[in-house]
């Protein structure tokens, strides 16, 4: 049974590759789900898997990529909803 967590990234997130670096840990993570920009600035992700593995993504959200500034992330349980076959950016 896969866990769904709601993921919202603030600070210097958007233009520096976050998106890209998302999607790629989410893969090796074998997470299923979305990345997205917000207009507000921030990044919203879906990710749906393991829960050891989204331990891990929440960690990885945190650091970010080279150029990013994360200055929090905001994690919601999402109880039933939508079945995700794959990661992406939308």
């Amino acid at each position: 049974m896969s866990t769904t967590v709601h993921f919202i990234v603030d600070g210097k997130v958007q233009g520096v590759g976050f998106r890209r670096f998302v999607l790629h840990a989410a893969n090796q993570l074998d997470l299923k789900g979305f990345v997205t920009n917000l207009e507000d600035g921030t990044i919203e992700c879906m990710a749906q898997g393991d829960v050891s593995a989204l331990t891990e993504f929440e960690t990885l959200l945190r650091q970010g990529p080279r150029f990013a500034l994360v200055n929090s992330v905001t994690c919601t349980d999402v109880e039933g909803g939508k079945q995700y076959t794959s990661f992406r950016i939308v």
